[in-house]
């Protein structure tokens, strides 16, 4: 009991001292005391020394909030207060509290991402177990450095609506690529979404995703891509009625096949050729002419080897596309890129493509 009478005084002499000097002994000794686990000491005391510590702490020196805050930031102790005023000071006082401290509530962190700084809203995507309001917030006010940290906070939650954000910012921003596709719980019809924009090694490890996916997860991906179609129009080419013609004959016939694309780009059938390539491995014609005219050698493997192509059309495709020379030496080099798509990843992959298609043709009629 007396040491309880103890505390209780130097947390009084604590609210009355005028000196700087005096107050900073009073409070390391208090706070070692308090702070301390397994605490021993009223329920009184403990709302007592959060409520004087959190009022005298602004007047506080820098270092000695910043002593404060990395006190209360690893301690079990239930100083509400005190943390959420911790939390909005300067970033060097604030960052290990945001970080660590139990005491700051969902409120408190929304109300640190509102009004503070960009460095405050990193600190918050270092905490455990953030949950979806949080991480809608931080994506809706924070740079691409803090959502960057979040992706990368594998306890962090978000919601589908959240993940849709940044993957929009994602398309647009090489920044992102990695942490998204990387992130464990991304839809996996985002990742299609994000396919064509990401670099060579994350397109591999996004078709590493997809063959390793279940057919009760691929079905509630695709319901959930068929729920958000998006698609950029262009210009329909002078001859695209034309070809269409001639493939509707072509198909009349029955010599619509993958053979028939080498020999319409032999004849320098851009359009029908894109055509025919479009109709035949089921995606939109928009979608195939920016593959097609980008050079998307990775995008057009996955799309041929999901549709059943064999190695020798997709490697004669590629070198009539690239228009780029090289020889057996060329050929080798697609052949082998081919080989690498694992055919169940790209039949997976390719089924989202075709939800696109089939979404487009909705809106066009």
């Amino acid at each position: 009991m007396a040491g309880n009478a103890n505390n209780f005084a130097l947390l009084l002499d604590l609210a009355k001292e005028g000196s700087s000097e005096k107050r900073r002994e009073l409070l390391r000794q208090i706070t070692d005391v308090f702070l301390a686990d397994p605490p021993e000491r009223t329920d009184r005391e403990s709302q007592l020394f959060d409520e004087i510590i959190g009022a005298v702490a602004a007047d506080l020196e820098t270092q000695v909030r910043i002593e404060l805050a990395r006190k209360v930031a690893v301690s079990n102790v239930p100083v509400h207060r005190t943390a959420r005023r911790l939390a909005m000071d300067v970033i060097e006082v604030a960052r290990p509290v945001i970080e660590h401290s139990k005491a700051l509530s969902e409120a408190d962190l929304l109300e640190v991402i509102k009004v503070k700084s960009q460095d405050h809203m990193l600190a918050v995507t270092k905490r455990p177990d953030i949950g979806e309001n949080v991480s809608s917030a931080l994506v809706a006010k924070g740079e691409d450095r803090v959502v960057v940290s979040l992706l990368e906070n594998r306890t962090a939650k978000m919601d589908r609506e959240t993940y849709q954000r940044v993957a929009e910012r994602a398309e647009v921003n090489p920044v992102l690529h990695a942490p998204f596709v990387r992130n464990a719980s991304v839809p996996l019809d985002m990742l299609n979404n994000v396919y064509l924009k990401v670099e060579h090694d994350l397109r591999r490890e996004i078709m590493r995703k997809f063959h390793g996916v279940s057919p009760a997860e691929l079905e509630a991906a695709l319901e959930a891509s068929r729920n958000h179609l998006s698609s950029a129009y262009g210009a329909l080419p002078e001859d695209y009625q034309a070809a269409k013609d001639q493939l509707a004959a072509m198909e009349k016939r029955g010599a619509l096949a993958p053979p028939v694309l080498v020999q319409l780009l032999r004849e320098n059938k851009r359009t029908a050729f894109l055509l025919a390539f479009a109709q035949l491995v089921d995606i939109e014609f928009d979608l195939g002419r920016r593959l097609v005219e980008g050079k998307d050698i990775d995008a057009l493997a996955m799309l041929c080897r999901g549709a059943g192509f064999d190695r020798g059309l997709f490697v004669t495709l590629c070198i009539s596309i690239m228009n780029d020379g090289g020889g057996l030496s060329k050929a080798e080099k697609y052949g082998q890129l081919y080989e690498q798509v694992p055919v169940a990843a790209a039949q997976r992959a390719l089924r989202f493509w075709k939800v696109r298609a089939k979404g487009t043709g909705a809106k066009a009629a």
